[in-house]
Parts: structure tokens; sequence; C-alpha cells
């Protein structure tokens, strides 16, 4: 297992890459809309560290949408790259830990994806995610 990545959620997605990128001179990779989890996302690939992707909600019934009411811009999740997202949603299930949905499902850049709900890690939302191939 390693990090993958850094979710921010964020309320304008073009104007926050604007002003990474011209902050940190990272690259942006296209921006990606996911409508069956109501987001727009971009990834920043940082050298040597895990990539940031800026989430922004497609409307107002998007969960980031949700989360950006609650609580205003900010960490939103962070993402632990698995070889198989069944075998340790399994073992951590047998665990006790809760998932907020029972099965994986498509992510950006066809991964697959579950998340721990947050009530089981200290209020921090953890994503598993499985890359393609």
């Amino acid at each position: 297992m390693a990090i993958d990545h850094i979710g921010i959620a964020v309320r304008n997605l073009e104007e926050s890459v604007a002003r990474w990128t011209a902050l940190f001179g990272v690259k942006a990779s296209p921006v990606e809309e996911l409508p069956e989890r109501g987001v727009r996302l971009v990834h920043l690939c940082f050298p040597g560290g895990p990539v940031i992707e800026l989430v922004s909600p497609l409307g107002p019934e998007s969960p980031v949408a949700r989360f950006l009411e609650a609580r205003g811009e900010g960490i939103h999740h962070f993402t632990l790259e698995v070889e198989d997202i069944e075998g340790m949603m399994e073992h951590l299930k047998k665990a006790g830990v809760q998932f907020t949905e029972d099965k994986p499902r498509a992510g950006a850049g066809g991964s697959r994806i579950a998340f721990v709900h947050p009530k089981t890690l200290n209020g921090v939302l953890l994503e598993l995610l499985e890359k393609p191939g």
C-alpha cells in the first residue's frame, strides 16, 4: 500500500488549478468529470510525492457540495492505493471497519474505489483505490 493522492475540496476548480500550478510549477491533468459521483477533478503531479486531487462539485446534491457547505474548502480525503480492493475491503470489514457503500465503484481514470466511513478513522474520509490493469 502507498498513499496515492490527497483530495482537496474546492469551490472553483479552474481558479484553484491556476493558483496551484502558478505557485508550484506543477503540471495539471485535464479536467475529468464524474457525473455518477457528482464531481469534477484535476490531478496535480508533484515530483516524488503523492498527487494532489482538486475536486469540485457538479451540483448542490454532490457529497463534495455538502462537504463545502459544512466545512468549507480544505482536505476532503486521502487515498491509499491497494492491489486487491475487494480483498482489502473484506479484511477491513472483518476488523469492524464501515464503508460508505458495500462494493467498489468506478473512479477517475478507470480505477475502482471505495470509501471508508469517516467515523471509523477519527473523522477522516479514506479512499481505497485499485488502479486499472
